[in-house]
């Protein structure tokens, strides 16, 4: 499926929750399918970590999870994604102490987008898988009034601390190569890119997984050859830089930081008035079905749907599991159809 080319939103002088002043920051997004006349069939579909909006769109088409002759669907690339404005292409955003972009930041570009290019009041569906579904979180909390519909997969609205070890280890991996001199790297980190993809790769599918070997299907001959190819490689593809400015947006994530709820997380979580389905995987060690479970309950329009999955917290993105991907379609369209 071909699509037209990424626009560009241009936002001066924006300035982040950090404090950080961006004298023009930039929101790339694309767009896929037709807005109808009373603007009622917008779907938001943010992008999750390391992830721009080509790596996303695997889902979107004709007989795919979100269908763009029905659906107008917008990939707002996250900030620090290398596409919009991140440390690689904006010297604003230096990797200095007190600076992070925040999903705060994510959701009032992404509003303004909204209203100044679409004329948009209501959203029908954030769908957000992972980062994404932070995103829409941070959404339902932030503008209960303009949003119909959230379904997160595989995410929360707070990062848990089990999940900041994670994020951490990975942080620390990256800037442990010698190459990083305090807030940027001389030359290319490859030690660091190295353990940071072998930490990533530990986490991201359950033991069972591994133990069946079900990466052999895709053609990789050996676990090494896994690990170097499906992990290592791609990981190289991305600025070490942005890599690092995404796991600070995660590791701040909390629903309930910004003024309107004042750390107050259950009240922030319990303003949510979108229907909302949480779709945890039950082998996902980031956000893990017990932290999805405790969440759903602190929604008042949620409904709790678990994805009985040993690709652990890629059950949520399933582009090489068309039976995860079909599960996850029917909970998607009945959720639409209401």
């Amino acid at each position: 499926m071909s699509f037209s080319a990424p626009k560009n939103f241009k936002l001066q002088d924006f300035r982040l929750q950090c404090g950080t002043l961006l004298s023009e920051a930039n929101l790339v997004y694309q767009t896929y399918g037709e807005l109808n006349r009373d603007r009622s069939n917008l779907i938001l579909y943010p992008t999750s970590y390391g992830a721009q909006h080509s790596d996303t769109e695997w889902l979107i088409g004709k007989d795919r999870i979100l269908d763009p002759n029905r659906w107008f669907i917008v990939i707002p690339n996250m900030f620090g994604n290398g596409l919009s404005s991140s440390p690689s292409n904006c010297q604003e955003a230096e990797l200095v102490q007190g600076f992070w972009f925040s999903h705060v930041d994510n959701v009032r570009a992404q509003k303004q987008l909204l209203e100044d290019v679409f004329g948009i009041e209501k959203i029908a569906l954030i769908y957000g898988w992972s980062m994404g579904a932070q995103q829409a979180y941070h959404w339902g909390a932030l503008h209960p009034e303009k949003v119909e519909r959230i379904a997160a997969l595989c995410g929360t609205a707070r990062t848990t601390d089990h999940n900041h070890i994670f994020l951490q280890s990975l942080r620390s991996a990256l800037t442990a190569d010698p190459n990083w001199n305090g807030k940027e790297f001389k030359s290319t980190p490859t030690q660091g890119i190295r353990t940071f993809s072998l930490i990533y790769a530990s986490w991201a599918a359950s033991p069972a997984f591994y133990y069946l070997r079900l990466y052999q299907q895709f053609g990789y001959s050996s676990l090494e050859d896994y690990l170097l190819r499906g992990w290592e490689e791609n990981y190289r593809k991305r600025d070490p830089r942005n890599l690092i400015a995404m796991i600070d947006t995660w590791l701040k994530c909390d629903l309930s930081d910004n003024p309107t709820y004042g750390g107050n997380y259950e009240l922030a979580i319990a303003s949510i008035q979108a229907k909302t389905l949480v779709l945890p995987s039950v082998s996902d060690l980031y956000f893990t079905p017990a932290d999805c479970v405790r969440e759903a309950s602190l929604m008042p329009n949620s409904k709790y749907l678990e994805i009985r999955s040993i690709w652990g917290h890629r059950a949520g993105n399933p582009y090489q599991n068309p039976e995860d991907e079909a599960f996850i379609a029917g909970a998607i369209a009945e959720l639409l159809s209401g």
